[in-house]
């Protein structure tokens, strides 16, 4: 089954400038309907209120709610832990690759990265398109 490129996205980052290369990238991967949060607390509130997302793509340090205590608050809710979720963090310790596993993560990308790095995660997490 292909993709839905047109499924809607997450991107959580509390840097502006992330947010823009990663919208900037799926764009160039075709995805087209691409919603942002700039931290935790506000990316639960619309993945619980927003549409049916096919992806979630979220920082790991963040405040007040970090990537992986959004991260565990999905995987613990019956309505949105189907939902494939992939880490960006500048963090590349085998440790912190330990606990996303744990808490669920999909995949793990550690910056800085490019569109086909990009593309290369998220068809390991989504199948190709």
């Amino acid at each position: 089954m292909a993709v839905d490129l047109t499924k809607p996205i997450l991107v959580v980052d509390d840097y502006v400038t992330m947010l823009r290369i990663l919208r900037n990238f799926l764009r160039q991967l075709n995805f087209t309907n691409i919603y942002e949060a700039s931290d935790g607390a506000q990316a639960l509130a619309e993945l619980r209120s927003g549409p049916d997302f096919g992806l979630i793509v979220s920082d790991w340090n963040m405040e007040p709610m970090t990537g992986i205590e959004l991260l565990r608050e999905v995987r613990a809710d019956e309505k949105l832990k189907h939902i494939p979720f992939v880490m960006v963090t500048a963090e590349s310790k085998t440790e912190n690759v330990i606990v996303a596993k744990k808490a669920g993560v999909s995949n793990y990308i550690v910056k800085p990265f490019n569109a086909e790095t990009l593309k290369g995660k998220l068809t390991t997490v989504l199948g190709e398109f």
